[in-house]
């Protein structure tokens, strides 16, 4: 959903946690701000250990650390200074995923296995209706991105290998859309995976806020109603974890 809320990190410097003493003897954690040498604002976050995180924005954006925030490394795909990226998935130091988000050729997926050094484009939005919105993976090799609807409903792209190839599921086990209804492009969060197998949609936009649920990667949807506040294009699950 192209919608502006702001829910962006900070812009310049990233946040790192630090234990400091404390008066009983054990530690407690302070924030410390880290400069990152960008501008960009941030809505992506992988963690993947407590030394390894990524994180990715605006302006084609892509940042790693492999010291636990302390230093950040810029390894932004080259030729994406006009894209958003609003989501990014971490397998280890080397390899992850981002999700450029926006209308028609806007969305793509790349890729890197190298920790950043190159990137491959494995996914380039042809559908001119489709705003893919998040990324989620339930391993290292499956995983699902998801579109607002299209011919009313929701759209998932899917991946066996890891996100070097995707393909579009067919439509036939999502259930209707809602007019209005759509997912909140905000932080990668409409769309998350437990288990091997099962995945959730957080939607918003329309008269009625809803989560959709899948128990075989994506392929067949149920969907039910929840009780956060609905009726306007602003309001609906802005997030799932």
């Amino acid at each position: 959903m192209n919608v502006r809320i702001a829910m962006s990190v900070l812009s310049a410097a990233l946040v790192l946690a630090t234990p400091l003493p404390a008066h009983a003897g054990t530690p407690r954690l302070a924030w410390e701000l880290k400069d990152t040498g960008v501008t960009a604002r941030f809505r992506g976050l992988a963690p993947v250990s407590g030394d390894v995180v990524w994180a990715a924005g605006t302006g084609g954006t892509v940042l790693r650390t492999v010291d636990g925030g302390r230093t950040w490394q810029n390894v932004s795909p080259p030729g994406t200074a006009e894209l958003q990226f609003r989501d990014v998935e971490a397998f280890d130091a080397h390899r992850a995923v981002v999700l450029s988000i926006g209308e028609g050729t806007d969305g793509r997926v790349y890729r890197t296995e190298d920790g950043g050094r190159t990137w491959a484009e494995t996914f380039r939005n042809d559908e001119p209706r489709a705003f893919y919105d998040c990324v989620a993976f339930f391993d290292r090799r499956h995983g699902l991105a998801m579109s607002d609807p299209v011919d009313g409903r929701f759209r998932i792209a899917a991946t066996d290998d890891g996100g070097r190839s995707w393909r579009v599921l067919p439509p036939d086990g999502m259930p209707d859309a809602l007019p209005g209804e759509a997912g909140f492009a905000a932080s990668g969060q409409c769309l998350v995976t437990a288990g091997g197998r099962d995945a959730w949609i957080a939607t918003g936009g329309a008269e009625r806020s809803r989560v959709f649920h899948s128990t075989d990667r994506g392929r067949t949807w149920t969907v039910a109603d929840t009780p956060i506040p609905a009726g306007d294009p602003a309001k609906g699950v802005f997030a799932l974890a």
